[in-house]
């Protein structure tokens, strides 16, 4: 009857441990720090479209330099 009783506790612990590390699983997150879960929320919004910019502002910068430079010459020469 011992043995029986061993051989059931020991599966009895078997079953504990599994049941406890299917738990700290479930409460597990993902990403390891702070900043890996920015990074991901960002990439995710990005497929999204959210940072999506619906004017490009390069061009009207270039040609806000390029009037400058042509005044500064034209000024100067």
């Amino acid at each position: 009857m011992t043995i029986a009783s061993s051989h059931d506790s020991q599966s009895d612990l078997t079953a504990l441990e599994a049941s406890a590390a299917s738990a700290r699983a479930g409460f597990a997150c993902m990403f390891s720090t702070s900043d890996e879960y920015e990074n991901a929320l960002i990439t995710a919004r990005r497929a999204e479209g959210r940072y999506g910019s619906s004017f490009d502002w390069q061009p009207v910068v270039l040609g806000g330099c390029t009037l400058v430079l042509l005044g500064v010459l034209v000024t100067f020469l």
